[in-house]
């Protein structure tokens, strides 16, 4: 389902990071604060050797139940890597007692949900639902231990998903190759922790079921396993659920294969070029070798890693993307395992800059922490910043069991990550130089160049970076006999028991005040953890672009945290990262905002500095340039991506020049038009006292919100306004079949949209639901017909986009080229199905659960509760919306949902847009739609509503 060192890394490396400004000494940083108070839990092991943690919180009506496997990746047989993955897709087939897609059912039906992801070293599986559906999660998770069922069918159809997975993550995406296949390959000559997580599509292949079967024989058992349970239950009762259903589980009498390959040291430097289809900018990455998470220095290389990369202020944002701008993002990746890791240090590098340039400049800063001491205000700002992390990661039943999971398994103590955090408070500028000059070493570098594809070139350009012949990885023995488990009868299934009596469930509440110049301030009290979010959101953003302008919005959003009249883009980022928080801005199409989240003892000086990015913005001219460069370069990422392309041409052909047409982000032609001037004119007309809203959610109380806000807003005077507006009055464009031909793309992104409605339409929940019908959830019926029937694509899904005005409905998905065609078809027709005949009230009830359980969890945190706090604020919602918001769901019937389908989703007023290799499905497209327009991908023109 996810594979967390990919994803971890794609989504660090591909995010466009913004621009900051001129360096500045930095103020002595506050130490950190010892403590973050440990997780409470108790913990026993079974007979059978199941070791079950428990961490209770009456605070949420939620219940999180984790079972986490010690098998990874690492753990894949000899010819069949990837094969613990592809397992960990079986274990939402059927066992014994459970149909297919049964968990699915027991979480998101009842307005949970579920997940599972594979890492090197484990496979660990997720559940959080109502706390009075815990008993049938326990019964499940066993059941699925003890007693899964792998026949022919399911495993033929997840290993085609697993192959889309590939093709999306690896293939398709930019640079997907160089995170998920070359750095693990080129980091060790022996560990298989060499094999990347998903695997080969050949070794996929391979594959045979009597493979599967004696893998989960050998790795699925109770002495593996690790359940951890986190949320609002009655001890008694679980201590009792766990015996009922895990402790008969037998405990195998063979022993559990591990992994004891020793790395060897290296000690000379290895270097590779490579040039690659679909990569819009240069890469560098170089890997490093580290020990064990659980090695002494551990401590001392996270502090490392966050005085290299974290935040703004970290040295390579400030010295390759900021300062010398010869990276559009840099960072550095601490991948700690269980055996051993690596530290890499990676680099996207800007338009115009050489890779050679770019790795010259990681090595100078490398050498740089090698050779001098980082000063005392880098060490504390470093751990208040990881302290911060920390409580974040624990603000959820889920988050907190993670930690403790991650900590058995990877650490082999469920204590780990706290004696980490006591052991990172102690951690000096010697460890920190000691650990680099030990680890960062140049003769310990490997290193990477991964290019453009160079078209021109005659001879092969790739340097070979495969698995090295001298990995260790050894066949699977399958533990004796191996049982085939067999669904049972009708008559011998048992069913999973009923749930408890429903724990009710609270929207957040909000107390709001407003000052004498019309700032609103909402308060929303969250004493739980000592953390504070405070969010300026201020109506007015992307929806106001000038037709030629395309982007201004976005793009002044991000200057507002690149200077103000007292502080540089330098001096924001110290100052708020010493207090251990992060300063954030963004814009949507309906407001612009700038957000803060910190230890709550720090909100007197974070507010201080939000005011002042808000108030004081200087945008100037090298702050301008700097920002529309890095956008620019992140614009250019995203348009390589078949399946980013594919939804901004959808939104384009569906809405033309309307004001959610355009690219939030703006187009590299629209980006360069603007000026400074237009940032001006824009930030006055959006950043007005009485349209702008003051959010804080936390550990506050009204008396002292009131008091901050009193502090830094009560002066803020009203700026000179230029009114300003999108082009509300353009109409809709005919419908359109669009195929941008992107030659040599690993998958092909299709989206079929239509205009729809605005968020305070009468038809808003309704289409909602609908929409959760149709493709939202696991569940869905898009999601069911092309990828759990068909495996056609690694997922699919549907969206309603209600702002302000009225965006897109669209429904969309990845495949392999040749099924393009196919996953129209599918989408049209379920679309227009959900208006021709009526929900059923069973799949109706259970859509809705989905989205009151959605809503529930977003406002699970201080940044969720702020975020949608201040997403009812630009769309010009009452609050009390908030409260009502399950109700309103709750009342909607199916006459309803059919009513608003039929208006809403009916596909004759739909555009279909494919994105994707052109030669290998525009045949059999224009079998169906013989007037289907091509556009090479290089001469498409999103600027404009007609596209070329």
């Amino acid at each position: 389902m996810r594979l967390s060192r990919a994803a971890l890394l794609l989504g660090a490396a591909l995010l466009p990071l913004a621009a900051t400004a001129k360096t500045a000494p930095r103020a002595p940083a506050r130490p950190a604060t010892p403590a973050i108070k440990p997780i409470a839990f108790t913990e026993r092991t079974l007979a059978n050797g199941l070791r079950v943690y428990a961490i209770r919180d009456t605070s949420t009506p939620n219940v999180s139940v984790q079972v986490w496997y010690d098998v990874g990746s690492k753990d894949d047989p000899a010819g069949r890597s990837g094969f613990a993955h592809m397992f960990e897709h079986l274990m939402f087939k059927a066992t014994r007692n459970l149909v297919s897609e049964q968990m699915d059912r027991l979480t998101e039906d009842v307005g949970g949900n579920n997940n599972a992801s594979t890492n090197d070293d484990y496979t660990e599986y997720h559940e959080t639902i109502p706390a009075n559906h815990l008993e049938r999660l326990l019964f499940a998770e066993a059941d699925r231990m003890a007693a899964l069922v792998v026949e022919p069918k399911s495993f033929a159809s997840e290993r085609d998903v697993v192959k889309e997975e590939l093709r999306q993550n690896t293939n398709a995406r930019p640079y997907g190759k160089l995170f998920s296949q070359y750095f693990p390959a080129i980091s060790y000559t022996r560990h298989p922790y060499a094999r990347g997580t998903i695997g080969s599509l050949d070794n996929l292949q391979s594959a045979q079921i009597d493979d599967v079967r004696a893998f989960h024989a050998t790795y699925y058992r109770p002495d593996n396993a690790v359940l951890v349970v986190s949320g609002n239950f009655d001890p008694a009762k679980l201590n009792g659920w766990v015996d009922q259903y895990f402790a008969k589980i037998k405990r195998p009498t063979t022993p559990i294969p591990r992994v004891t390959v020793a790395e060897p040291e290296r000690t000379k430097p290895t270097r590779y070029v490579v040039h690659e289809a679909n990569t819009p900018l240069p890469a560098v990455l170089i890997s490093y070798p580290i020990p064990a998470d659980n090695h002494p220095d551990g401590p001392a290389l996270s502090v490392l890693n966050a005085v290299l990369s974290q935040g703004e202020s970290s040295r390579l944002y400030e010295s390759l993307v900021y300062r010398d701008q010869i990276a559009q993002s840099a960072e550095t990746y601490l991948d700690s395992k269980q055996g051993p890791g690596n530290l890499a240090a990676i680099a996207i590098i800007a338009s115009g800059k050489t890779a050679e340039q770019g790795e010259a400049a990681l090595r100078r800063e490398i050498a740089r922490v090698r050779t001098k001491p980082v000063t005392a205000a880098e060490l504390a700002e470093a751990k208040n910043e990881i302290l911060t992390s920390a409580l974040r990661a624990r603000e959820t039943a889920e988050g907190k069991g993670r930690t403790i999971a991650a900590s058995v398994i990877i650490d082999r103590d469920p204590r780990a990550a706290d004696r980490q955090l006591a052991a990172i408070a102690r951690v000096t500028a010697a460890d920190v130089q000691r650990v680099a000059a030990k680890y960062l070493r140049d003769q310990r570098a490997a290193t990477i160049h991964y290019l453009p594809e160079d078209k021109s070139a005659a001879a092969p350009q790739n340097d070979r970076i495969e698995v090295a012949d001298t990995v260790v990885t050894k066949p699977l023995v399958a533990p004796g006999k191996v049982e085939i488990v067999t669904p049972a009868s009708e008559a011998e299934r048992i069913a999973p028991p009923a749930a408890g009596p429903a724990i009710a469930a609270s929207a957040p509440v909000t107390n709001e005040f407003t000052l004498a110049n019309g700032l609103r301030v909402v308060v929303v009290e969250k004493h739980d953890l000592p953390l504070l979010t405070a969010l300026l959101t201020a109506q007015g953003g992307g929806a106001t672009d000038p037709a030629d302008r395309a982007g201004v919005g976005n793009l002044t959003a991000d200057l507002m945290t690149k200077g103000t009249k007292t502080r540089s883009a330098t001096q924001i980022a110290r100052e708020i990262e010493t207090l251990g928080g992060s300063i954030s801005s963004d814009a949507s199409f309906d407001g612009s905002s700038v957000d803060v989240t910190v230890k709550a003892d720090q909100a007197a000086p974070a507010l201080a500095i939000l005011a002042d990015v808000a108030r004081n913005p200087v945008f100037a001219p090298e702050e301008v340039e700097r920002a529309r460069a890095q956008t620019i370069d992140g614009v250019q990422v995203a348009i390589k991506n078949p399946s980013q392309l594919a939804a901004l041409v959808a939104a384009r052909a569906a809405l033309g020049d309307l004001p959610y047409g355009h690219p939030l982000s703006g187009t590299p032609t629209s980006l360069k038009a603007i000026t400074a001037t237009d940032v001006r004119a824009t930030y006055h007309q959006t950043w007005q006292p009485a349209k702008t809203t003051l959010v804080l959610v936390g550990d506050v109380t009204l008396p002292a919100a009131r008091a901050l806000a009193e502090r830094n807003f009560a002066d803020w005077k009203p700026n000179p306004i230029i009114v300003r507006s999108g082009n509300t009055r353009a109409s809709y464009p005919k419908p359109r079949v669009i195929v941008v031909d992107m030659p040599g793309a690993g998958q092909a992104g299709v989206v079929v949209a239509r205009p729809g409605i605005a968020r305070s339409d009468a038809q808003y929940y309704p289409a909602a639901v609908a929409n959760t019908i149709l493709g939202g959830g696991f569940s869905s019926r898009l999601n069911q017909e092309i990828r759990i029937k068909r495996g056609l694509a690694y997922g699919a899904g549907s969206s309603v986009q209600a702002g302000r005005l009225p965006g897109t409905i669209s429904g969309r998905t990845s495949t392999k080229n040749p099924s393009a065609p196919e996953t129209v078809s599918i989408i049209l027709a379920e679309m227009k199905r959900l208006g021709a005949e009526p929900v059923t009230p069973a799949e109706l009830e259970t859509r809705k659960a989905v989205l009151v359980g959605n809503f529930g969890r977003a406002t699970e945190t201080t940044e969720g509760i702020a975020g949608t706090v201040g997403g009812y604020v630009v769309q010009g919602l009452p609050l009390s919306e908030l409260g009502a918001y399950t109700a309103r769901v709750s009342a909607v019937d199916p006459a309803a949902v059919q009513a608003a389908a039929a208006k809403l989703l009916d596909p004759a007023a739909a555009s279909i847009v494919v994105v994707g290799d052109a030669k290998l499905f525009l045949p059999e497209l224009r079998k169906t739609y013989p007037d289907a327009e091509v556009i090479p991908a290089d001469a498409l023109k999103l600027d404009r509503a007609a596209l070329k």
